[in-house]
Formats: C-alpha cells, sequence, structure tokens
C-alpha cells in the first residue's frame, strides 16, 4: 500500500508548482515579461507602497520594458493612458521608447501625451537620465514642439498651471516658433517678456483685465489662475457657483475656508451639482475619485454635502453588473492594506488606503448582487456584519475598521472549502502579498490548494483577484478559470461581469493591449 504520510496531499499537489517568491517572501508565480509590464503600467504610481520602494518599482519596469519588444511597450503606454488613466507610468514608458525607437514613439506621442501635464512629465523624465538620456534632443524636441503648435489657445493656458518644469521652462528647452501674433504674444506672457496686450488669446485678455478690475464676471480660466490671487469670501463663492461638477468635486475643503458656505443657498447649490445624475454620468467620474473625494473633505463641509457625495457614488456605480450564481467577496483587511494606495508620499499621501479600496469594491458588487457573501480577510477571515441595504460609502467604512494582521489569502477559501460551499464566482480584492499560509506544505501556493479543492465541489467556479497595487506576481496564476485584474478603476467591474459569464483569464492584460491600435486621429486635449 502506498505511504498515507508521503501522498496525503494529492488534492494540493493538482496546483502548479510556485515559481517564485513576492515581496512579503511568500510562495507565488511569477508573470511573464509582458504580463508583469502590463500590470505594473496599469496600476504603478511609482511611489514606495507597504513592500516595494519608489526605486525597486522604477528598477522594475526599465528591466521589463528592456525586455518586450517596442511594439508591445508602445501599446502598454497607450494602455495605461486610454484605459487606466495613469499619468507618470505612460509618459515614463514613452521616454524608453525614445531610446529604443524614434518613429514608434512618434506614432504614439500625440496620443500617449495628450495635455499639458503629460507633457510636463515626459521631458521631466527624460532630462532626469532615468531611461539613458539627460537631454530631450533633436527627436523628443520636435515632438514636443508639434504638440505646441497643435494646442488650442485654452490647452496651453491649462498647461501653464504646475512647475517641475513649468510649460515655460519647455518653451525655452525647444524654442517653438509662434506661427501667429496671438501665439507670439501667448509666449511673450508666458515668458515674462514684453507682448501685444491687444494680441493675447480672449481667455488671457480676460484674465488680466478681471485682475485689475474684479466687479465682472469671473473669467473661464484654469481653476488655480484664480486661487493663485488674492481673493474674498464673495469672490471665492462666485468662483464655486460657477464651477464644474469636477472641479467642485476637487475644492470643497478650498470653498469651506474661504467661507463660500456662509452664503445662504451655496450648500444647497454644490449639494445638487454633486448628486445630479446626469452632470454625474458626464463628468465620467471613477468610483474611485468620489471616494478620495469623500475621505479627504473635511468636517467643516456642511453634512448635506457630504452626503451628495454619497448620492453621486450611487449613480457612478451602476456599471457594477448583476452576477448570474453565487458570488463571494473577499477584500483584504491585513495591515499592509492600511498602506496608501497610491504609495507613501513625504506631505502629499493620498488619504485613499488599499483597505478602503478594497471595501469600496466590495460594499459595490454586494450593493448590485445582495446575496453576495462578503468574507474580509487577514490571517483568517474576519466579520463585518454588512448590510446589502446601507449605501456603498457606510459598507465601505465598516470593512476599514476590521482587521489588521497579516495577509492569508487562503483563508476564505480554506473557510468555504470547511463549509462544503461551492460559489460560482469568488473575487479577492488584496495586495496579493500573501506569507501567512506560506508553509502549508504544498508545492504550490495554498491559494492554489484550497481553489483546486473548491473546483472539485464546483468545476464550473471562477476566480477573479484583483490587485490594487503594482505586483509582478500573483497567488493564482492566469487560466481560463483564473482572471488577474491589476487596477481599481470602474472598468473592472464590467471585466469582472463579462468574465463571469463567458471570460477566459488566460493572457486577458496582454490580449488587452495588443488589441489596442498604435494610430487614431490626433487629438490634443
Amino acid at each position: 500500500m502506498a505511504n498515507k504520510n508521503l501522498f496525503r496531499t494529492l488534492r494540493g499537489a493538482l496546483a502548479p508548482k510556485a515559481t517564485t517568491r513576492n515581496d512579503a517572501g511568500g510562495p507565488a508565480y511569477g508573470l511573464s515579461d509582458k504580463a508583469a509590464l502590463a500590470r505594473i503600467a496599469a496600476t504603478g504610481c511609482l511611489t514606495p507602497t507597504f513592500y516595494a520602494s519608489a526605486e525597486n518599482q522604477l528598477d522594475r519596469v526599465l528591466e521589463l520594458a528592456a525586455r518586450v519588444d517596442v511594439d508591445f511597450l508602445a501599446k502598454t503606454a497607450l494602455y495605461a493612458r486610454r484605459r487606466g488613466h495613469m499619468k507618470d507610468m505612460p509618459a515614463l514608458l514613452c521616454a524608453v521608447l525614445a531610446t529604443r525607437d524614434m518613429d514608434r514613439l512618434e506614432e504614439i506621442f500625440p496620443q500617449v501625451i495628450d495635455n499639458g501635464r503629460m507633457l510636463r512629465n515626459f521631458v521631466q523624465i527624460v532630462r532626469s537620465g532615468v531611461t539613458g538620456r539627460k537631454s530631450l534632443g533633436s527627436g523628443p524636441k520636435r515632438l514636443v514642439r508639434r504638440w505646441l503648435e497643435r494646442a488650442t489657445d485654452r490647452n496651453l493656458l491649462q498647461a501653464s498651471i504646475g512647475n517641475s518644469p513649468s510649460l515655460a521652462d519647455v518653451v525655452k528647452m525647444v524654442h517653438p516658433r509662434p506661427e501667429n501674433a496671438t501665439r507670439e504674444a501667448f509666449y511673450g506672457w508666458l515668458l515674462g517678456r514684453p507682448y501685444d496686450a491687444d494680441a493675447l488669446p480672449r481667455l488671457v485678455r480676460e484674465f488680466e483685465s478681471w485682475k485689475l478690475d474684479r466687479s465682472g464676471e469671473v473669467p473661464e480660466v484654469p481653476f488655480q489662475m484664480l486661487t493663485a490671487l488674492e481673493l474674498g469670501a464673495r469672490e471665492w463663492a462666485a468662483i464655486a457657483g460657477g464651477a464644474s461638477w469636477q472641479t467642485t468635486r476637487m475644492n470643497l475643503n478650498a470653498f469651506s475656508r474661504h467661507g463660500v458656505f456662509r452664503f445662504g443657498g451655496m450648500a444647497d447649490k454644490l449639494a445638487a451639482r454633486l448628486s445630479h445624475p446626469e452632470l454625474v454620468r458626464r463628468s465620467r467620474v471613477l468610483p474611485y475619485q468620489l471616494l478620495v473625494a469623500y475621505l479627504n473633505t473635511s468636517k467643516e463641509v456642511p453634512e448635506k454635502v457630504r452626503e451628495a457625495l454619497q448620492d453621486a457614488m450611487e449613480v457612478a456605480l451602476e456599471n457594477v453588473p448583476r452576477i448570474d450564481g453565487s458570488v463571494v467577496v473577499c477584500p483584504d483587511v491585513s495591515g499592509s492594506m492600511q498602506w496608501p494606495v497610491t504609495g507613501w508620499q513625504k506631505g502629499a499621501s493620498s488619504a485613499v488606503r488599499c483597505v478602503d479600496v478594497a471595501g469600496l469594491v466590495a460594499a459595490a458588487i454586494l450593493r448590485t448582487n445582495r446575496s453576495a457573501r462578503v468574507l474580509p480577510f487577514e490571517v483568517d477571515v474576519v466579520d463585518a456584519n454588512l448590510n446589502p441595504r446601507d449605501s456603498v460609502m457606510t459598507n465601505a467604512e465598516k470593512l476599514t475598521k476590521v482587521g489588521g494582521g497579516g495577509t492569508n489569502c487562503s483563508a476564505p477559501l480554506a473557510m468555504l472549502n470547511r463549509e462544503k460551499a461551492a460559489p460560482d464566482l469568488v473575487i479577492f480584492v488584496s495586495d496579493n502579498e500573501s506569507w501567512v499560509d506560506g508553509n502549508h506544505g504544498g508545492r504550490g501556493t495554498a491559494v492554489m490548494a484550497e481553489w483546486e479543492k473548491l473546483k472539485q465541489r464546483n468545476p464550473r467556479a471562477k476566480l477573479v483577484c484583483i490587485d490594487i497595487v503594482p505586483n509582478s506576481t500573483t497567488q493564482a496564476p492566469d487560466r481560463d478559470d483564473i482572471l488577474n485584474i491589476g487596477g481599481f478603476s470602474d472598468a473592472v467591474f464590467g471585466i469582472i461581469g463579462s468574465f463571469a459569464k463567458d471570460g477566459n483569464g488566460t493572457d486577458h492584460w496582454i490580449r488587452e493591449i495588443e488589441n489596442e491600435t498604435l494610430t487614431e486621429r490626433i487629438k490634443i486635449a
């Protein structure tokens, strides 16, 4: 008879062998160069996380970028900007491409470097020397000049906000040739040189006039240009009254500090704007951005305005799918999830933590799929007592107040196996840095050992692993029934719904990126 002690873990042996260690030291599965670059490009912010320094992340990206072909590199930059709405990462990949293939860079440049901030990011990264060159060089200079030539007056005015480098610095570097008197006057105004005031763009003329006499209409220039001036409460109230939906969301604390809500009716007006369903839809606000606004809003902001952000969240989550079958959501509430979601930056860290995003995703799915089961975990599964009828914000906040221990990603699956449960879809929201279960005795990760046991009861079951920090490893490798997702935009919900219905997780992100078209109609915004 076979030795039972030797062969007692047969089911666990069905799991593929772990190929590497994650940043926490636990067994994990390494991703291919393309898959790793895709994941990091879609979620990486190049700032320190709980386990990895900014320098380590930068080195990892540069190594991966050097190992993939230039077409995939270009498409990854496009994907990170178009779909992931990232800023630093696509600019970095363009800077790498400048050292490898100028033809490819020229093809994608206007599509990735699509606004003034992206232009300044690109210039800053190239001149830093991290990609192998410290000056722009003739090719990148030509692309920057072309960007400036194609930009509208409003584009340039928006681009003038910000430093290191400023737009004025960029203009001095590349020496664009003004194509008309208006652009010549603008460059003179921007650089602090003599200019023809009558030839200035209309918005700049209105701004300069308003600076002298503020009794008229507030000019429609970028918000930061107005707030950089010495303003009184009435002027702030006028600005708030005419602000866009996004400007309102992003400046509630500033409005409060400058006395806007002391004017009768302003709280009602701004609350009505923020909660207006059509304005929310038109703004294309991400649920994550609303979470940022809600968590950052001070207690001095009127409660009705804060509640309006909750109403906006309900509208923004209209595309969370209803999923057939039984659903289990497993948000990671371990200690590492207390880290800021965009990494730690001295004096500038986000108020939103990884655990806040995990709570948001879990609460959003529960709101639409009220029979879903939520199993928060750290070392083990912890109780959160969620009510599916509560608002997304309320349930998300409840999830952030439990947990805090080590990371054991296999804990929810082990609990389901003990119960002999057979869910159709299991969704993890984690940083994927499982280590507590690292010595489970199997040849693969504990997550895969437990998943294979669950699959014995329900062969149709599917697993989604949402990784909300930039990792190049996973606890469960991509295959037909397993999908790894990097990032936390609202697009995640649609991807989950599609996968649950009839999707295939194998190389999902590589396929997504390779489907990007390199050339499309140029639009600078």
